[in-house]
């Protein structure tokens, strides 16, 4: 072989090597961004699962699905109902009823509409009003449903069909329930709902990718590190509550297809949500101020952009705006006795 041969051929040779090495850098370029293989013990601890939430009447109601303990609230055997947010129908007896008598007498559906049908019996002993349970008794009973939430207000039909199944239950026990007057209710119902719609706050920022795509594992992973926990819901992270029980104060959820592909690490992701359910979570958690640190430190850990919900960047000025008007939604709602936390809020925002 010539020397020019021999040249042509290590050429070539380095040529190809070039090609190959570029090729193999534009893959790993178009790869999404990995998790590190080594995590901290307060990570692997973070990443085991989610605190339970706050109340949502489906558990009350007997609709939870299998594997859903962890995003449903633990039920609190307290009275719920309230005249602020209930339609309240009580029924006297003529002598005790045993909870299970009571709770054997409970309709099938416990809705009417999109709205819970409740019943609560005032303890024999105590002489406090109180969820139903076993092995207590009765003196009365009265049987309620919220009058709005964010489906809607109460109206007419619904206050019948309330009537109906107050009057069945109500039979059982020989008791003759006393309703207040519909069109009050009614009024009263439609009057809530536009307190509530002009007093409601569901704050989201998008984090979006600027270059490399994201993995599912490297979200979970750089959530876990300022204080996310999985839900129990794939492409879900939530930050818990200090109070156990209660609502998480706030979101991170991403394509929940994602999240459950066959090799996630595949999976790419070019935008995760962060969000804030205003009147679920108390103003004590500090909650909007969480949300922006935690959006900052995401955004710089991995490379994405804030938006709000219109795709427009977050800058200072909008955050403090926002922040504005949430004092004052606080206000509005505590001056109402519905604290944004409290039990009257979670229920009629729900």
């Amino acid at each position: 072989m010539s020397n020019l041969q021999l040249w042509l051929a290590v050429a070539g040779g380095l040529v190809l090597v070039v090609v190959v090495a570029h090729s193999t850098w534009t893959s790993r370029q178009s790869q999404p961004k990995q998790a590190e293989p080594l995590v901290s013990q307060a990570e692997l601890d973070a990443l085991v699962a989610e605190p339970s939430a706050d109340l949502d009447d489906e558990l009350h109601a007997g609709n939870a699905f299998p594997g859903m303990a962890h995003e449903l609230p633990h039920l609190d055997a307290r009275s719920q109902l309230d005249a602020l947010i209930d339609v309240i129908a009580t029924m006297e007896l003529d002598s005790p009823v045993s909870g299970e008598a009571a709770m054997a007498a409970l309709p099938p559906i416990r809705r009417v509409g999109n709205k819970l049908f409740l019943v609560e019996g005032l303890n024999a002993d105590s002489g406090e009003w109180e969820a139903l349970q076993t092995q207590r008794y009765y003196s009365a009973f009265q049987a309620g449903m919220q009058v709005a939430n964010r489906q809607g207000p109460l109206n007419d039909i619904e206050f019948s069909e309330f009537v109906v199944k107050t009057q069945a239950f109500a039979e059982v026990f020989s008791a003759t329930p006393e309703f207040p007057d519909m069109n009050e209710v009614v009024a009263q119902a439609r009057e809530l709902d536009h307190f509530a719609s002009a007093h409601d706050a569901q704050l989201s920022f998008t984090l979006a990718s600027r270059k490399a795509a994201w993995s599912p594992g490297y979200v979970q992973q750089q959530a876990a590190r300022i204080g996310f926990v999985p839900g129990v819901i794939p492409g879900r992270m939530v930050v818990p509550a200090s109070t156990p029980g209660m609502p998480p104060v706030l979101v991170l959820t991403f394509d929940a297809r994602a999240a459950m592909a066959e090799d996630p690490n595949q999976a790419a992701l070019r935008s995760v949500s962060l969000s804030l359910d205003v009147p679920q979570v108390a103003q004590s958690e500090q909650a909007f101020s969480r949300l922006c640190e935690a959006a900052q430190n995401l955004a710089q850990a991995m490379d994405g952009l804030i938006t709000d919900d219109n795709g427009q960047v977050l800058t200072e000025a909008g955050i403090q705006m926002i922040d504005h008007d949430l004092r004052s939604l606080y206000d509005a709602l505590a001056a109402r006795d519905l604290s944004a936390g409290s039990l009257q809020a979670r229920r009629l925002f729900s």
